[in-house]
């Protein structure tokens, strides 16, 4: 019995191991290209600017309170989605034309940490967005009115739920690397705008309305924005969190199956 313990415990340690090598790994080769970290830093930027600027005027908010109600949206809807979905896309497909899986059948490195390492390069970036992001609009004056740990369940949710979406397409639809825009662009610019990044969902008609709550991006705006926005708690938003619980656990158990059914392809070729 506990020479099984310590087999198990073994094992745990080098899944451990070899995922935060796998995850530094692809932080520092992002790191080299600063250009990538930078412009991932300036979308959400933007994106949260103009979209306070424009409530501020059109809704006759104050410049506190736009940023309160614009950061939401301009986190979950524009940073994570673009930098966990869209870059986990381009991490697969550039791991694959660089036969990097080609290297890891002939590796001691096993197929699970390095799904798991990207999972958590990728998270790593998702949360630096956040912290920029909600940085950014503290300093112009917003102050988030509900619970800090509530925020980053739901935070940590979309990350889950965009990675798993973004093994997904990187593994099933793209090809090469010109595929990932378009793919990224197909599926995601109007799950975005009918998930309220780019308008509010209140000018909505309401067969649109009717049709959101099937998107993923709709609940995770929704019960952010109700969350540190509006100060609501945990029973205020059940209805979404629910949603994303489920969502995310789908897509991780379906991200991994089109992992490990691309392994199988990439070893017969």
């Amino acid at each position: 019995m506990i020479a099984d313990n310590n087999n198990a415990n073994k094992l745990k340690m080098k899944y451990w191991y070899e995922t935060l090598a796998v995850a530094q790994r692809i932080l520092i080769e992002l790191g080299r290209r600063r250009r990538s970290l930078i412009f991932w830093a300036i979308f959400p930027i933007s994106i949260l600017i103009i979209n306070a600027l424009i409530l501020a005027e059109r809704a006759q908010l104050t410049t506190a309170k736009a940023f309160e109600v614009a950061a939401p949206a301009s986190l979950v809807g524009a940073a994570l989605f673009f930098s966990c979905l869209g870059g986990s896309v381009a991490t697969v497909v550039a791991e694959r034309e660089q036969h990097t899986l080609k290297r890891l059948f002939i590796s001691p490195l096993s197929g699970t940490s390095y799904f798991l390492g990207i999972f958590l390069a990728h998270s790593f970036i998702g949360i630096g967005q956040v912290i920029l992001v909600y940085t950014i609009a503290s300093f112009l004056g917003a102050q988030f009115q509900g619970s800090l740990l509530l925020g980053c369940a739901i935070i940590l949710l979309s990350i889950v739920s965009y990675v798993g979406v973004g093994f997904i397409l990187g593994t099933q639809f793209a090809r090469r690397t010109e595929d990932v825009n378009s793919l990224v662009a197909a599926f995601g610019v109007p799950l975005l705008i009918l998930g309220g990044a780019f308008l509010p969902t209140s000018l909505f008609p309401k067969s649109l309305l009717e049709l959101a709550q099937y998107n993923p991006i709709y609940h995770m705006n929704e019960a952010l924005m109700g969350v540190w926005a509006d100060g609501k708690g945990l029973a205020d938003i059940a209805e979404h969190l629910g949603f994303l619980c489920i969502f995310a656990v789908l897509m991780i158990v379906a991200g991994w199956l089109s992992y490990r059914r691309m392994l199988r392809v990439e070893r017969r070729l």
